[in-house]
């Protein structure tokens, strides 16, 4: 049971490649994004609930295994913000750059209320909530540039 909670929560073992794990958890995001994007928003988002609600167990039981909190290797909530960040946007190559770029910045600088979250929530849930919150922003701002340039 322990290697299935890790597979989960380190996105495949994406978490441990070298440097920034938050950005190759976020880049295996953006692969899934590419599987759903042809789901209907009610599936997509169904699936979204899904993988936050599995990853919410996994990451509190990875932060148990590797005995740290927040452990860096654990990059579901970064799959997950990638996938809110992503959803019902079109798939262009500016989307998706423009998408993985808002998102990366919000997860790192962590403006209010997702360092509320980070600060305040811990164990699985804790884990997930700042990345959904950063996922949250980055749609939104990606929203407005859509509609403001396009």
């Amino acid at each position: 049971m322990h290697t299935l909670i890790m597979i989960i929560a380190t996105g495949c073992y994406s978490g441990y490649l070298p440097k920034a794990p938050g950005t190759w958890g976020s880049l295996v995001g953006l692969l899934l994004v590419f599987l759903f994007h042809n789901f209907s928003l009610p599936a997509y988002c169904a699936v979204v609930a899904t993988i936050f609600a599995v990853g919410s167990f996994a990451a509190g039981e990875a932060e148990k295994i590797m005995d740290n909190r927040d452990p860096g290797a654990v990059v579901i909530d970064e799959i997950v913000g990638m996938l809110i960040t992503m959803a019902a946007v079109p798939l262009t190559p500016f989307t998706v750059l423009s998408g993985f770029i808002l998102f990366r910045i919000f997860d790192i600088v962590k403006p209010f209320p997702v360092n509320f979250f980070d600060q305040r929530f811990h164990g699985g849930i804790g884990i997930m909530l700042d990345d959904v919150i950063a996922g949250i922003y980055s749609l939104a701002v990606l929203q407005l540039l859509l509609y403001l340039l396009f």
